[in-house]
């Protein structure tokens, strides 16, 4: 889906979005950094990877950085630059999967940004991830029962975001169609609120 610059619906939603960002959250494999670039680039938004950032300014891949440090240390650093590129201003920015369980990260995007968690079934994630041989999370005996205790662990929190879009086998543009008429809705309800409160 790709938004002109004329566009009234581009032009209504960031102008609605001031200077929040927009956060994906979810599980690895739920398509966050797929869905999350093309959303900013129909919105023509900055897009960042919050692990590409994280491996950028710690010079480690996010496996070596648990390997060498351990997760609470991963996950302090996470929050870091979370808190940072949230604060930055309105953008489109994909976390890792656990980025969103750490409560300190929820609150500060809470208030600067509008969170979308793209939920998936296992099925879908499997298929995904096993493309894929860098998920430290998943060097298990079994990795589907991993990534299943994952789903029963997170999703209840995952749930807590403010908007929540099934990421499923269909075209990558429907998706990313999907979210923008969620982020319109969602944004308008916001503004007629507002209005009404006034």
């Amino acid at each position: 889906m790709t938004l002109s610059a004329e566009s009234p619906l581009r032009n209504q939603l960031v102008s609605r979005l001031g200077s929040r960002a927009i956060v994906f959250v979810g599980l690895m494999g739920a398509g966050k950094t797929s869905i999350g670039r093309r959303v900013a680039q129909a919105l023509d938004l900055p897009f960042v990877d919050s692990d590409h950032e994280i491996e950028t300014v710690s010079r480690l891949t996010v496996p070596e950085l648990f390997e060498r440090y351990g997760e609470p240390e991963f996950r302090a650093l996470e929050h870091r630059v979370i808190e940072r590129l949230v604060r930055e201003g309105a953008g489109v920015v994909s976390t890792g999967g656990g980025a969103f369980m750490n409560a300190q990260t929820r609150t500060i995007v809470a208030e600067h940004a509008i969170s979308v968690w793209l939920k998936a079934d296992l099925d879908v994630l499997m298929d995904r991830v096993s493309k894929r041989q860098t998920r430290p999370l998943l060097k298990t005996a079994d990795p589907r029962a991993t990534m299943a205790k994952l789903m029963d662990d997170r999703y209840p929190t995952y749930a807590q975001a403010d908007l929540t879009i099934e990421s499923r086998d269909e075209k990558r543009e429907v998706i990313t169609a999907e979210v923008i008429e969620a982020l319109d809705r969602y944004l308008d309800l916001a503004t007629r609120r507002t209005a009404s409160a006034s």
